[in-house]
């Protein structure tokens, strides 16, 4: 069944529909003017300030809406970078451990750095198979770092532990901030006055000029929105969070020797 989140995963979607919206609501504001005019009924006095406070909280929310997106934004590429970090400081403490101890964690995070890799890259179908293999080798990896086998120095386990536990705690961070957007409501109340705002710009249009120059206003609206909506969507949009630290120390690992 199709939900608003799912539209909300579409930025060209997002532009076309406002920008279709917003011209008929355009449209049907010029038509209301005419009708006004022939009937010789005078705009109110205060219909300029009523529309430009419209038309300023309109912009207002559109401006804090698309801060949201770009916090949000921030707040992904920020948990990438950590994450990326985290895997390279457990994959340098690994050299404390006994050589077949090494030997085993540093191969599992080379498995495990490619899936958080591809959980950045990937396409949404793919989901749910990279999910399941980072669960399994978040599993094997804790399971080689806890307890104390002959040879072990409690100290270094209780090195090699703490950052694996950031490794892993790393990860659902990332993932809470994918799904960190912006509130549907937020939505519905920014297209809302959005709508309004261009009722009221159609309906102050009194010359077939000044009814065509308002059509400009919901194109520059429309991209506006499929700005915000292509920020806000970590992997449907445009500009997205890529790994590049997660590479950089992917390269990096696959340098060093075993």
């Amino acid at each position: 069944m199709f939900e608003v989140t799912d539209l909300l995963d579409q930025p060209i979607g997002i532009f076309a529909l406002a920008l279709v919206a917003l011209w008929l609501v355009t449209a049907a504001g010029a038509y209301l003017s005419a009708l006004n005019t022939k009937r010789n009924e005078k705009i109110p006095d205060d219909f300029g300030t009523i529309l430009g406070s419209t038309l300023t909280l309109s912009a207002l929310i559109i401006g804090f809406t698309f801060s949201m997106s770009i916090s949000r934004y921030e707040q992904r590429k920020n948990c990438e970078a950590v994450e990326a970090n985290s895997i390279g400081t457990e994959f340098s403490r690994a050299e404390l451990l006994p050589h077949s101890d090494k030997e085993n964690v540093k191969s599992l995070l080379k498995q495990y750095i490619e899936q958080r890799i591809a959980f950045y890259t990937a396409a949404s179908a793919s989901l749910a198979l990279i999910h399941a293999r980072t669960a399994t080798l978040q599993a094997r990896l804790w399971a080689a770092v806890i307890g104390s086998p002959p040879g072990r120095s409690p100290a270094i386990d209780a090195l090699i532990i703490s950052e694996m536990n950031t490794v892993l705690d790393s990860e659902g961070y990332a993932q809470a901030a994918w799904w960190n957007r912006i509130p549907t409501a937020a939505w519905i109340l920014m297209f809302t006055i959005a709508l309004i705002s261009q009722l009221l710009v159609g309906f102050g249009a009194h010359s077939k000029l000044t009814r065509l120059l308002p059509m400009v206003l919901p194109l520059a609206v429309s991209i506006c929105f499929f700005l915000i909506a292509d920020i806000d969507s970590p992997r449907a949009g445009i500009i997205r969070v890529s790994p590049q630290n997660l590479l950089s120390v992917r390269d990096w690992m696959n340098t060093q020797p075993p």
